[in-house]
Protein backbone atom coordinates (compact mmCIF):
# COMPACT_ATOMS: atom_id res chain seq x y z
CA UNK A 1 0.00 0.00 0.00
CA UNK A 2 1.43 3.85 -1.01
CA UNK A 3 2.16 5.69 1.95
CA UNK A 4 -1.47 7.86 2.76
CA UNK A 5 0.45 11.43 1.92
CA UNK A 6 3.33 13.68 0.39
CA UNK A 7 4.56 16.47 2.34
CA UNK A 8 6.03 18.71 -0.12
CA UNK A 9 4.85 19.71 -3.68
CA UNK A 10 7.78 21.11 -5.50
CA UNK A 11 7.00 24.32 -6.20
CA UNK A 12 9.58 26.52 -5.61
CA UNK A 13 9.58 29.87 -3.54
CA UNK A 14 6.75 31.20 -5.44
CA UNK A 15 4.28 28.27 -4.94
CA UNK A 16 5.18 28.27 -1.38
CA UNK A 17 4.11 31.67 -0.94
CA UNK A 18 1.02 31.36 -2.68
CA UNK A 19 0.34 28.76 0.02
CA UNK A 20 0.81 30.44 2.61
CA UNK A 21 -1.32 33.60 1.42
CA UNK A 22 -3.82 30.70 0.99
CA UNK A 23 -3.39 29.02 4.55
CA UNK A 24 -3.73 32.51 6.20
CA UNK A 25 -7.04 33.05 4.04
CA UNK A 26 -8.24 29.63 5.37
CA UNK A 27 -6.84 30.24 8.65
CA UNK A 28 -8.78 33.76 9.10
CA UNK A 29 -12.49 32.30 7.47
CA UNK A 30 -12.37 29.15 9.99
CA UNK A 31 -11.30 31.96 12.46
CA UNK A 32 -14.39 33.57 11.89
CA UNK A 33 -16.85 30.34 12.83
CA UNK A 34 -16.61 31.11 16.47
CA UNK A 35 -17.63 34.95 16.60
CA UNK A 36 -20.63 34.09 13.83
CA UNK A 37 -22.07 31.03 16.14
CA UNK A 38 -21.50 32.65 19.54
CA UNK A 39 -24.84 34.95 19.27
CA UNK A 40 -26.80 32.14 17.34
CA UNK A 41 -25.79 29.88 20.54
CA UNK A 42 -27.15 32.41 22.88
CA UNK A 43 -30.27 32.85 21.24
CA UNK A 44 -31.26 29.77 20.58
CA UNK A 45 -29.64 28.00 18.38
CA UNK A 46 -28.19 24.03 18.92
CA UNK A 47 -24.63 23.52 17.97
CA UNK A 48 -26.02 20.42 15.52
CA UNK A 49 -28.65 23.10 14.09
CA UNK A 50 -25.45 25.67 13.29
CA UNK A 51 -23.17 22.75 12.26
CA UNK A 52 -25.55 21.08 9.88
CA UNK A 53 -26.65 24.55 8.10
CA UNK A 54 -23.02 25.43 7.47
CA UNK A 55 -21.97 22.97 6.11
CA UNK A 56 -24.68 22.39 3.70
CA UNK A 57 -24.85 25.41 2.77
CA UNK A 58 -21.00 25.46 2.03
CA UNK A 59 -21.52 22.52 -0.33
CA UNK A 60 -23.93 23.98 -2.12
CA UNK A 61 -21.95 26.74 -2.86
CA UNK A 62 -18.96 25.23 -3.89
CA UNK A 63 -20.91 22.10 -6.03
CA UNK A 64 -20.92 24.27 -9.19
CA UNK A 65 -16.61 24.76 -8.48
CA UNK A 66 -16.42 21.18 -8.04
CA UNK A 67 -18.12 19.99 -10.72
CA UNK A 68 -16.43 22.36 -12.80
CA UNK A 69 -13.01 21.22 -11.74
CA UNK A 70 -14.23 17.44 -12.25
CA UNK A 71 -14.90 18.34 -16.25
CA UNK A 72 -13.29 15.56 -18.22
CA UNK A 73 -11.62 14.10 -15.12
CA UNK A 74 -14.58 12.48 -13.85
CA UNK A 75 -12.56 8.39 -14.35
CA UNK A 76 -10.91 10.04 -10.90
CA UNK A 77 -13.54 10.26 -9.03
CA UNK A 78 -14.06 6.18 -8.69
CA UNK A 79 -10.71 5.52 -7.20
CA UNK A 80 -10.72 8.33 -4.98
CA UNK A 81 -14.67 7.61 -3.52
CA UNK A 82 -12.67 6.00 -0.50
CA UNK A 83 -10.53 8.99 0.30
CA UNK A 84 -13.30 11.64 -0.03
CA UNK A 85 -15.73 9.83 1.92
CA UNK A 86 -12.79 9.55 5.02
CA UNK A 87 -12.33 13.10 4.55
CA UNK A 88 -15.96 14.20 4.47
CA UNK A 89 -16.62 11.85 7.77
CA UNK A 90 -13.57 12.82 9.52
CA UNK A 91 -12.16 16.00 8.87
CA UNK A 92 -15.37 17.60 8.20
CA UNK A 93 -18.44 15.99 9.98
CA UNK A 94 -16.14 14.42 12.43
CA UNK A 95 -14.10 17.36 13.66
CA UNK A 96 -17.08 19.60 13.80
CA UNK A 97 -19.87 17.65 15.36
CA UNK A 98 -17.02 16.44 18.26
CA UNK A 99 -15.44 20.10 18.80
CA UNK A 100 -19.39 21.46 19.39
CA UNK A 101 -20.21 18.55 21.52
CA UNK A 102 -16.82 18.90 23.67
CA UNK A 103 -18.01 22.55 23.82
CA UNK A 104 -21.18 21.60 25.37
CA UNK A 105 -19.90 20.53 28.55
CA UNK A 106 -16.21 22.04 28.72
CA UNK A 107 -14.88 25.61 28.42
CA UNK A 108 -13.91 26.60 24.53
CA UNK A 109 -10.25 26.99 25.48
CA UNK A 110 -9.71 24.02 27.03
CA UNK A 111 -11.48 22.22 23.75
CA UNK A 112 -9.62 24.38 21.35
CA UNK A 113 -6.22 23.82 23.17
CA UNK A 114 -6.84 19.60 22.96
CA UNK A 115 -7.92 20.06 18.98
CA UNK A 116 -5.28 22.42 18.09
CA UNK A 117 -3.34 19.13 19.16
CA UNK A 118 -3.34 18.26 15.57
CA UNK A 119 -0.25 19.98 14.49
CA UNK A 120 1.92 17.54 16.58
CA UNK A 121 -0.16 14.76 15.34
CA UNK A 122 0.86 15.75 12.15
CA UNK A 123 4.53 15.48 12.56
CA UNK A 124 4.00 12.36 14.74
CA UNK A 125 2.08 10.78 11.78
CA UNK A 126 4.96 11.70 8.91
CA UNK A 127 7.84 10.62 11.58
CA UNK A 128 6.05 6.73 11.91
CA UNK A 129 4.48 6.65 8.54
CA UNK A 130 7.01 7.71 6.26
CA UNK A 131 10.04 8.01 8.56
CA UNK A 132 10.19 11.95 8.07
CA UNK A 133 12.42 12.68 11.70
CA UNK A 134 11.19 16.53 12.13
CA UNK A 135 14.43 18.69 12.93
CA UNK A 136 15.84 20.50 16.25
CA UNK A 137 13.83 23.41 14.62
CA UNK A 138 11.16 22.00 13.61
CA UNK A 139 10.56 20.52 17.07
CA UNK A 140 11.77 24.36 18.85
CA UNK A 141 8.51 25.80 16.68
CA UNK A 142 6.03 23.49 17.87
CA UNK A 143 7.22 23.83 21.83
CA UNK A 144 7.22 27.61 20.79
CA UNK A 145 3.41 27.29 19.11
CA UNK A 146 2.42 24.89 21.91
CA UNK A 147 3.03 27.42 24.65
CA UNK A 148 2.08 30.70 22.74
CA UNK A 149 -1.36 28.38 22.43
CA UNK A 150 -1.63 28.49 25.76
CA UNK A 151 -0.87 31.88 26.52
CA UNK A 152 -3.53 32.92 23.54
CA UNK A 153 -6.41 30.61 25.33
CA UNK A 154 -5.77 32.29 28.75
CA UNK A 155 -5.79 28.56 30.57
CA UNK A 156 -3.58 29.83 33.71
CA UNK A 157 -6.70 31.34 35.18
CA UNK A 158 -7.52 27.74 36.05
CA UNK A 159 -10.21 26.29 34.04
CA UNK A 160 -12.15 23.14 34.70
CA UNK A 161 -11.40 19.73 33.00
CA UNK A 162 -14.34 17.90 32.24
CA UNK A 163 -13.32 14.33 30.88
CA UNK A 164 -16.23 13.79 28.32
CA UNK A 165 -15.77 17.16 27.11
CA UNK A 166 -12.04 16.01 27.19
CA UNK A 167 -12.44 12.96 25.07
CA UNK A 168 -14.94 14.60 22.39
CA UNK A 169 -12.08 17.00 22.02
CA UNK A 170 -10.04 14.62 21.02
CA UNK A 171 -12.05 13.03 18.33
CA UNK A 172 -12.12 16.79 17.10
CA UNK A 173 -8.15 16.79 17.35
CA UNK A 174 -8.58 13.34 14.85
CA UNK A 175 -10.66 14.92 12.50
CA UNK A 176 -8.60 18.23 12.29
CA UNK A 177 -5.11 16.10 11.44
CA UNK A 178 -6.84 13.81 8.91
CA UNK A 179 -7.90 17.47 7.07
CA UNK A 180 -4.18 17.89 7.06
CA UNK A 181 -2.95 14.56 6.16
CA UNK A 182 -5.75 13.70 3.26
CA UNK A 183 -5.98 17.47 1.96
CA UNK A 184 -2.00 16.96 1.28
CA UNK A 185 -2.48 13.73 -0.38
CA UNK A 186 -2.81 14.38 -4.01
CA UNK A 187 -2.03 10.87 -5.70
CA UNK A 188 -5.80 10.87 -6.37
CA UNK A 189 -5.28 13.53 -9.06
CA UNK A 190 -8.72 15.15 -7.73
CA UNK A 191 -8.60 18.80 -7.82
CA UNK A 192 -8.53 20.82 -4.45
CA UNK A 193 -12.07 21.67 -4.90
CA UNK A 194 -13.24 18.79 -5.98
CA UNK A 195 -11.98 17.30 -2.96
CA UNK A 196 -13.34 20.70 -1.27
CA UNK A 197 -17.09 19.75 -2.68
CA UNK A 198 -17.05 16.18 -2.28
CA UNK A 199 -16.17 16.39 1.65
CA UNK A 200 -18.74 19.17 2.30
CA UNK A 201 -21.49 16.66 0.11
CA UNK A 202 -20.01 14.01 2.44
CA UNK A 203 -20.32 15.81 5.56
CA UNK A 204 -23.47 17.43 5.21
CA UNK A 205 -25.03 13.93 4.32
CA UNK A 206 -23.66 12.41 7.62
CA UNK A 207 -24.28 15.46 9.65
CA UNK A 208 -28.02 15.23 8.66
CA UNK A 209 -28.03 11.43 9.12
CA UNK A 210 -26.92 12.37 12.50
CA UNK A 211 -29.80 14.66 12.96
CA UNK A 212 -32.43 12.13 11.91
CA UNK A 213 -31.20 9.62 14.29
CA UNK A 214 -31.25 11.73 17.40
CA UNK A 215 -27.67 11.71 18.19
CA UNK A 216 -27.26 15.33 16.93
CA UNK A 217 -29.92 17.61 18.32
CA UNK A 218 -30.92 20.27 15.55
CA UNK A 219 -32.85 23.30 16.69
CA UNK A 220 -33.12 26.92 14.85
CA UNK A 221 -34.01 30.34 16.00
CA UNK A 222 -35.74 33.26 14.40
CA UNK A 223 -34.40 35.87 17.00
CA UNK A 224 -32.02 38.56 15.60
CA UNK A 225 -28.40 38.35 16.51
CA UNK A 226 -25.77 41.20 16.69
CA UNK A 227 -22.28 41.84 15.50
CA UNK A 228 -20.27 44.92 16.14
CA UNK A 229 -23.51 46.49 17.29
CA UNK A 230 -25.15 45.73 13.80
CA UNK A 231 -28.41 43.28 13.76
CA UNK A 232 -28.64 41.03 11.07
CA UNK A 233 -31.13 38.18 10.72
CA UNK A 234 -29.94 34.96 11.49
CA UNK A 235 -30.15 33.42 8.09
CA UNK A 236 -27.68 35.81 7.29
CA UNK A 237 -25.54 34.70 9.78
CA UNK A 238 -26.27 31.26 8.69
CA UNK A 239 -25.47 32.30 5.14
CA UNK A 240 -22.08 33.87 6.46
CA UNK A 241 -21.34 30.73 8.30
CA UNK A 242 -21.79 28.28 5.16
CA UNK A 243 -20.58 30.56 2.55
CA UNK A 244 -17.25 32.12 4.31
CA UNK A 245 -16.61 29.85 7.06
CA UNK A 246 -16.87 26.40 5.29
CA UNK A 247 -17.35 27.11 1.24
CA UNK A 248 -14.01 29.77 1.04
CA UNK A 249 -12.40 28.33 4.41
CA UNK A 250 -11.84 24.34 2.92
CA UNK A 251 -11.25 25.47 -0.40
CA UNK A 252 -8.35 27.55 0.33
CA UNK A 253 -7.01 25.26 3.01
CA UNK A 254 -6.79 22.52 0.59
CA UNK A 255 -5.20 24.64 -2.19
CA UNK A 256 -2.30 25.44 0.66
CA UNK A 257 -1.94 22.49 1.89
CA UNK A 258 -0.94 20.79 -1.44
CA UNK A 259 1.34 23.27 -2.21
CA UNK A 260 3.13 23.96 1.62
CA UNK A 261 2.90 20.20 2.79
CA UNK A 262 0.77 19.13 5.45
CA UNK A 263 2.96 19.44 8.02
CA UNK A 264 3.93 23.10 7.61
CA UNK A 265 0.06 24.05 6.89
CA UNK A 266 -1.43 22.67 9.74
CA UNK A 267 1.66 24.97 12.10
CA UNK A 268 0.56 28.08 9.96
CA UNK A 269 -3.22 26.81 11.12
CA UNK A 270 -2.43 27.88 14.15
CA UNK A 271 -2.82 31.21 13.28
CA UNK A 272 -6.87 30.36 13.42
CA UNK A 273 -6.72 30.93 16.74
CA UNK A 274 -4.93 34.38 16.70
CA UNK A 275 -7.21 35.59 14.22
CA UNK A 276 -10.41 33.70 16.21
CA UNK A 277 -9.87 35.63 19.17
CA UNK A 278 -9.10 38.89 16.27
CA UNK A 279 -12.61 38.77 15.07
CA UNK A 280 -13.98 37.95 18.97
CA UNK A 281 -12.94 41.58 19.26
CA UNK A 282 -13.99 43.05 16.21
CA UNK A 283 -17.53 41.60 15.93
CA UNK A 284 -18.49 40.66 19.76
CA UNK A 285 -16.53 43.09 21.87
CA UNK A 286 -14.12 40.44 23.52
CA UNK A 287 -11.01 42.27 23.84
CA UNK A 288 -7.69 40.07 24.21
CA UNK A 289 -5.39 40.88 27.04
CA UNK A 290 -1.86 41.63 26.61
CA UNK A 291 -0.80 37.65 27.83
CA UNK A 292 -3.14 36.87 24.58
CA UNK A 293 -1.73 39.02 22.20
CA UNK A 294 2.39 37.66 23.70
CA UNK A 295 0.72 34.15 22.75
CA UNK A 296 0.16 35.52 19.04
CA UNK A 297 3.70 36.57 18.64
CA UNK A 298 4.98 33.34 20.34
CA UNK A 299 2.76 31.02 17.86
CA UNK A 300 3.60 33.75 14.74
CA UNK A 301 7.74 33.02 16.08
CA UNK A 302 6.76 29.19 16.30
CA UNK A 303 5.33 28.50 12.75
CA UNK A 304 8.66 30.66 11.30
CA UNK A 305 10.65 28.16 13.49
CA UNK A 306 9.04 24.98 11.76
CA UNK A 307 9.36 26.63 8.52
CA UNK A 308 12.75 26.69 9.23
CA UNK A 309 12.97 23.60 10.08
CA UNK A 310 11.37 22.13 7.13
CA UNK A 311 14.31 23.39 4.82
CA UNK A 312 17.01 20.60 6.63
CA UNK A 313 14.26 17.76 5.93
CA UNK A 314 15.62 15.79 3.34
CA UNK A 315 12.06 15.00 1.19
CA UNK A 316 12.12 11.85 -1.04
CA UNK A 317 9.16 10.20 -3.02
CA UNK A 318 6.66 8.20 -1.88
CA UNK A 319 7.52 4.56 -1.13
CA UNK A 320 5.45 1.92 -2.34
CA UNK A 321 5.41 -1.25 0.63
Amino acid sequence: MATLTRDTSGLGRRGAGAGLALALVSAATFGLSGAFARPLLDSGWSAGGIVLLRIAVGALAVLPLGLRAMRGRWGLLRPALPTVVLYGVLAVAGAQFCYFSAVRTMEVGPALLIEYTAPAAVVLWMWLAHGERPGALTIGGAVVAAIGLLLVLDLFSGADFDLVGAAWALGAMVGAAAYFIISADDRSGLPPMALATGGLVVGGLFLGLLGLVGLMPVASASTHVEYAGVEVAPWVAVLALGLVTAALAYGTGIAAIRRLGSRLASFVALSEVVLAVLWAWVLLGQLPGVVQLLGGVLILAGVVGVKLGERTVEHEEPVLT
